[in-house]
C-alpha cells in the first residue's frame, strides 16, 4: 500500500529533473498561455505564476519530505502544515473574514480526519512517513477543493436566489432553514467531480495513487487496492466537508464579503 517510489527498474519510468524536463515544462506553459490569449480566458498571468510557484514549492517540499519521511513525528508536523495551507487557501477563495477561517478549517478537518484515522489507524496504510504523507496530501488536497467549490457555489446561490430566501422567510421558515433551502442544491454540483472520478476510474483515467504504486514496484492488484481506498475515502471526506460547510454557511458562521456588505434579512 505504499505510495512511494523505489529504486530499481521502476525508477526508470519516472522523469529526471534535467534539461529535457525543463524544456517540456516551458513548452506546456507556453501552450497554456497561448490558449488563454487565443480564447480570451483571462488567466495567462495566473498560469505563469502558478507554474513558477509549483516548481519552486515542489523543489523545497521535496527536500523537506526527504527529511520528514525519516520520522513519523516530522511527517505528522508536515501534515499539519498541509492542513493549515489548505484551510487558508480555501478561506481565501471563499473571501471570508479572518475570524471565520477557523470555521473553514473545521469543515476541512471534519472531512479529512475520519478518512486518515481509518486508513492509518486500521493499518491498511502503514503508519510511517512513507504512508502518512502521500495519503494525507491526497485527502487534504481534495477535501480543500470540495470546501472551496461548496462554499463558492453556496454563496453564489444565496446572492442570486435572494428572492427565494426572502419568500421562505415570509412563509415562516427560520433564517437557517431558509438558507439551507437555497444552498442545498449546490451540494451535488460541488461533489460531482469526485463522484465522476470514482465512477470512471480505470475506464477514463488511472489516478495518481494507482500510478504511484505501479512506479514504486507494486503489483497492479496492489495499485488497484490503493486507488480504491483513496477514491472511496475522498468520496466520504468530501461529502462530510460539504455537509459541514453548508451548515456553517446557513448559520452565517461563514459569510462571503459581498454578503457581509449586503446581509440577508433574518
Amino acid at each position: 500500500m505504499l505510495l512511494t517510489l523505489t529504486t530499481g527498474s521502476a525508477t526508470a519510468a519516472t522523469p529526471d529533473p534535467d534539461l529535457r524536463l525543463a524544456v517540456v515544462l516551458v513548452l506546456l506553459v507556453g501552450i497554456a498561455v497561448a490558449a488563454s490569449y487565443a480564447g480570451r480566458l483571462g488567466v495567462a498571468r495566473e498560469q505563469v505564476t502558478a507554474a513558477v510557484r509549483a516548481v519552486v514549492q515542489l523543489a523545497v517540499v521535496s527536500l523537506v519530505i526527504a527529511a520528514a519521511l525519516a520520522s513519523v513525528w516530522w511527517s505528522l508536523a508536515f501534515v499539519l502544515l498541509m492542513y493549515g495551507v489548505a484551510t487558508l487557501t480555501s478561506a481565501r477563495r471563499l473571501d471570508v473574514a479572518r475570524r471565520q477561517v477557523v470555521w473553514v478549517g473545521a469543515a476541512v478537518a471534519a472531512g479529512a480526519l475520519p478518512v486518515l484515522v481509518l486508513a492509518l489507524g486500521s493499518g491498511v496504510v502503514p503508519f510511517n512517513g512513507a504512508g502518512v504523507i502521500p495519503v494525507a496530501g491526497i485527502v487534504i488536497g481534495n477535501v480543500m477543493t470540495a470546501s472551496t467549490l461548496t462554499g463558492r457555489r453556496a454563496f453564489d446561490q444565496l446572492r442570486d436566489q435572494r428572492g427565494t430566501y426572502e419568500a421562505a422567510l415570509a412563509l415562516g421558515l427560520p433564517g437557517r432553514d431558509a438558507a439551507e433551502l437555497v444552498v442545498r442544491p449546490t451540494a451535488r454540483e460541488a461533489l460531482l467531480p469526485g463522484l465522476d472520478q470514482t465512477r470512471t476510474v480505470g475506464l477514463v483515467t488511472l489516478p495518481g495513487a494507482f500510478i504511484g504504486v505501479l512506479l514504486g514496484g507494486g503489483t497492479p492488484l496492489q495499485a488497484g487496492a490503493a486507488q480504491v481506498l483513496v477514491l472511496v475515502g475522498l468520496m466520504a471526506g468530501q461529502a462530510v466537508t460539504c455537509a459541514v460547510l453548508l451548515r456553517l454557511v446557513a448559520t452565517r458562521r461563514v459569510v462571503r464579503a459581498d454578503l457581509r456588505a449586503h446581509p440577508l434579512p433574518r
